[in-house]
């Protein structure tokens, strides 16, 4: 069984990410450690809790983390996921609570108790990861591997014209985590629109199947569904957590992946949060300082039609 630490900033997406892990049965989610971005640091806690409820198969132990990025104001995405995260319907009422005890510690703790057998996946700004690992860089040299939701990847940025928005809420963070030597997979914004996005048919179908995880999925997301239209006039609702989730759950839906070398901006606020991403494509000139060998594997094209049949089973049933 897959040992899994699930860091997040719990908005409307992460939520559906959730609900794939913890429906899962070939996972063991070790604990679940919450982190300022989409939301402040209390109400991502809030939107865990009330998704491990709504599901109510796995219920691991959830630990609050950072409550701002290392270096920066926080800058949330109440535009896109409501104010609090999960759309502005009045969904969170947890009645379950936290667990004592900081993200960071738990972090540490748990992958210290299983050397080489943990696996995070990073649904958002990796401040718990990069704090773990400037607390205890040895312990962190034990984690098996980083599933990340990162970067523009191959394409345009979310929150800037070249940045991605977990990695702009905290670019040092993500420097950390990228020089930290651990094996990561970067799953990019670029691989999660268009097709894999979900579109109104899909979630009229989310919402006729009556499954309590199905509706909540699609309601949570009505602001994120609301902004789209308003950015784009498309009907749609895109889910780079669940993505993300979906690379780590599921690894058949990776069609194509690379290994790069990939450098965080962080000193030019022009160019602050976006990854530069070397996948050794013949350039004019290639000096030593480009030609190193890959930190991350990038996750290039997935199988949009396989990763909504199998989302589309664990909703509804």
């Amino acid at each position: 069984m897959r040992r899994i630490i699930i860091d997040t900033d719990c908005g409307s997406d992460d939520a559906v990410a959730l609900m794939m892990a913890l429906k899962s049965k070939k996972i063991h989610i070790e604990a679940i450690t919450t982190v300022c971005g989409n939301v402040p640091v209390e109400l991502a806690t809030k939107n865990t809790l009330m998704t491990i409820e709504v599901v109510n198969k796995q219920q691991p132990p959830v630990y609050v983390g950072a409550a701002n990025p290392l270096m920066r104001k926080l800058v949330t995405a109440g535009n896109v996921h409501g104010e609090d995260g999960m759309g502005d319907l009045d969904l969170i009422h947890p009645t379950i609570s936290e667990e004592h005890g900081y993200a960071v510690d738990a972090i540490l703790k748990v992958v210290n108790g299983h050397p080489n057998e943990v696996e995070i996946v990073a649904l958002g700004p990796v401040t718990n990861i990069a704090l773990a690992i400037l607390k205890d860089p040895k312990i962190m040299q034990k984690v098996k591997h980083i599933y990340s939701m990162g970067t523009a990847g191959f394409g345009r940025g979310n929150a800037s014209p070249v940045a991605e928005y977990n990695v702009f809420v905290d670019a040092e963070a993500y420097d950390i985590m990228l020089k930290s030597g651990i094996p990561i997979t970067i799953i990019g914004f670029d691989v999660c629109l268009g097709d894999a996005a979900l579109n109104s048919e899909d979630m009229d179908m989310l919402l006729a199947s009556e499954k309590k995880e199905a509706i909540f999925a699609v309601e949570c997301n009505r602001s994120l569904f609301q902004f789209n239209l308003k950015q784009s006039g498309g009907h749609f609702v895109d889910l780079p957590d669940a993505i993300a989730m979906g690379v780590a759950l599921w690894p058949d839906i990776l069609l194509e992946s690379v290994s790069c070398f990939c450098h965080t901006c962080i000193m030019d606020p022009f160019t602050y949060g976006q990854v530069i991403i070397n996948d050794k494509q013949l350039c004019s000139i290639q000096d030593a300082h480009w030609n190193k060998k890959g930190n991350a594997t990038l996750c290039k094209k997935i199988d949009t039609k396989a990763f909504k049949s199998k989302l589309f089973q664990v909703l509804t049933n």
